[in-house]
């Protein structure tokens, strides 16, 4: 299997309301996202992307719109954390981004999967698709998520 991965990142801010230690305070963080994407190479004689999977440029571009310009200096907010969606609505111009589940790394890496996945599948007939992604938290912890899950 031939793959390509592009790397992006972002920073947001998220609270864990529940956790036992500091990350249940309101914080942020640098995330990096790797999104890998599988499917047959274009052969298409005088196109830009023949001999590609998918311009890198193309990837970037749509991980930004779906995803990355969404989360990008954006408070992700658990939709059930009323204290905290109160907070930020009384910020006027507030960038939040509510979630529906609590917002750890293995929940923004499934949500941003699913997001991904869309955005990419089969744009080409080529059998495209968002095999694996990876959101590192920070450089020494992440989650990563396969279209095998």
């Amino acid at each position: 299997m031939l793959t390509i991965t592009r790397k992006l990142e972002f920073d947001a801010g998220h609270r864990i309301p529940d956790h036992k230690s500091q990350c249940r305070n309101l914080h942020g963080h640098r995330y990096t996202l790797e999104i890998t994407l599988v499917g047959d190479i274009i052969q298409q004689e005088g196109s830009s992307d023949n001999g590609m999977i998918m311009d890198f440029s193309d990837v970037k571009a749509i991980a930004k719109e779906t995803l990355v310009d969404v989360w990008d200096h954006a408070f992700l907010a658990y939709a059930k954390d009323t204290a905290v969606r109160e907070f930020l609505e009384s910020i006027p111009g507030h960038k939040t981004v509510i979630i529906d589940s609590i917002p750890t790394v293995e929940n923004l890496a499934r949500t941003a999967f699913n997001i991904l996945h869309a955005a990419y599948k089969d744009r080409y007939g080529t059998g495209l698709h968002l095999h694996k992604l990876v959101l590192h938290e920070t450089p020494n912890c992440w989650a990563e998520i396969t279209a095998d899950n």
